[in-house]
């Protein structure tokens, strides 16, 4: 699938972005493992987040839906799940593997996670190295990588981990094998990280244990069936909070944003760039901070981005990139080489892309330098990622000539619906070979 995009245009209008995929898949895992009836709304129908229903479907649970986003998960108890049939395919999504190994690693059956070729090659060692710490057997190719075919042992013991990267992934997968470990399972963070298993295993009556940096689960609790709403992502709105903040005469309107203040860092840098964001109508739903965002254009200046800011931010680079791009001076982006490991190695990707576009862009071992100015047409690789697909089709907006994006068709795995809700703002987007 390729994304044509023709240069110019504004972002106008009053839209809601697709819900939270994190949220989404937490919401599946935890449901699954309650007691009783869970029933979401706003659920993410991308193909990531289906990944996770559809494993936790082989697994013997319930789940009717989704239907309009709506979703209901017969929970079947925390040992409830039964050993699949076949392999789970978690098809692209990284979340989904790394929470799926410690959820399913003091499971009494023996299960295999399989992925596509860009899931394949992605680094597992991070969350199968502390795993085996706790007493999981789980074997990996030899490079770290999947297949991860998890046996059962016989039984799992808490550890205190201290994770030498900020990463959410590792320190869900370790609070979800927590809850089959004997005593107490602690992670300590370098950097605060998005928060939402945390949130939502309160959510389901599960205490969490808070000291400092240290976030911990004591084994052998139980969860408790809640209801769920889940609010719009905060990552599939970065790319409307940059397109609309690049292309002149631009004013538009974001429902129900997801504003965890571990998930908002993008907002934050954007600021720091000059860019006009209005947040309001802030409330709290199901335990997550929530608003309305108006963002309209004005100049963006280049800056250098607080190292702070990078985990808040993590997959919102590739749009903030583009921002960058259309920004007067040079942005300067440090301490984020946890972007080479993602989909694709973003910062490469990017480089290579705006390059393409006659930007000046030079990566970095952990960052990239970008100056701001003109932004020329051409052809980019996407490399199969869905964020740096969506984020060159906003440099459109800036370009002076069309953009034809490659290997588009991961858009789905987050943002169902992109190009037409992009279209309906006024990107003149359309799509080739779908």
């Amino acid at each position: 699938m390729q994304f044509r995009v023709q240069p110019g245009g504004r972002l106008r209008g009053d839209v809601r972005v697709p819900g939270d995929k994190s949220i989404s898949h937490r919401s599946i895992m935890l449901g699954s493992l309650a007691e009783g009836t869970t029933r979401v709304q706003g659920f993410l129908e991308g193909e990531d987040a289906l990944a996770t229903l559809n494993a936790f479907r082989a697994m013997g649970v319930e789940i009717e839906g989704p239907e309009d986003g709506r979703v209901t998960i017969h929970g079947v108890g925390m040992h409830g799940l039964s050993a699949p049939d076949v392999p789970l395919d978690l098809g692209n999504s990284g979340t989904s593997m790394r929470l799926l190994a410690g959820l399913l690693a003091g499971q009494g059956f023996e299960v295999t996670l399989i992925g596509d070729n860009s899931l394949s090659r992605r680094p597992m060692k991070r969350v199968t190295e502390p795993l085996a710490r706790m007493g999981a057997e789980i074997n990996t190719t030899p490079k770290g990588t999947a297949p991860l075919v998890i046996r059962p042992v016989d039984g799992l013991r808490g550890i205190d981990y201290a994770m030498p990267v900020a990463s959410a992934q590792v320190k869900s997968c370790l609070l979800l094998a927590g809850l089959y470990a004997e005593g107490e399972t602690w992670v300590s963070e370098p950097a605060p990280t998005r928060d939402h298993t945390e949130r939502m295993l309160q959510g389901f009556g599960y205490e969490v244990m808070i000291d400092g940096p240290r976030r911990g689960v004591r084994g052998g609790g139980r969860l408790v069936a809640c209801d769920i709403d889940v609010p719009s992502d905060i990552s599939s709105a970065a790319f409307f909070l940059v397109g609309a903040s690049i292309a002149e005469g631009s004013d538009l309107t974001l429902r129900h944003v997801g504003m965890n203040p571990t998930r908002d860092g993008v907002i934050h840098i954007l600021r720091a760039m000059g860019a006009d964001i209005t947040v309001s109508n802030e409330r709290v739903v199901g335990g997550e901070p929530v608003a309305d965002l108006r963002v309209r254009s004005t100049p963006l200046k280049g800056i250098r981005i607080d190292e702070a800011l990078v985990p808040l931010a993590i997959d919102e680079f590739p749009a903030l990139f583009v921002a960058a791009a259309c920004a007067e001076g040079e942005t300067v982006l440090t301490g984020a080489e946890e972007l080479r490991v993602k989909e694709s190695d973003r910062i490469q990707v990017m480089a290579d892309g705006l390059q393409a576009l006659g930007v000046d862009a030079r990566p970095t071992p952990d960052g990239i330098v970008i100056r701001g100015g003109r932004i020329g047409g051409g052809r980019v690789d996407s490399h199969g990622d869905h964020r740096i697909a969506m984020a060159f089709a906003m440099a459109a907006l800036r370009a002076d000539g069309e953009i034809l994006i490659d290997d588009c068709a991961n858009v789905n795995t987050s943002f169902p619906g992109f190009v037409e809700l992009a279209g309906a703002t006024g990107l003149a987007i359309e799509v080739n070979g779908g």
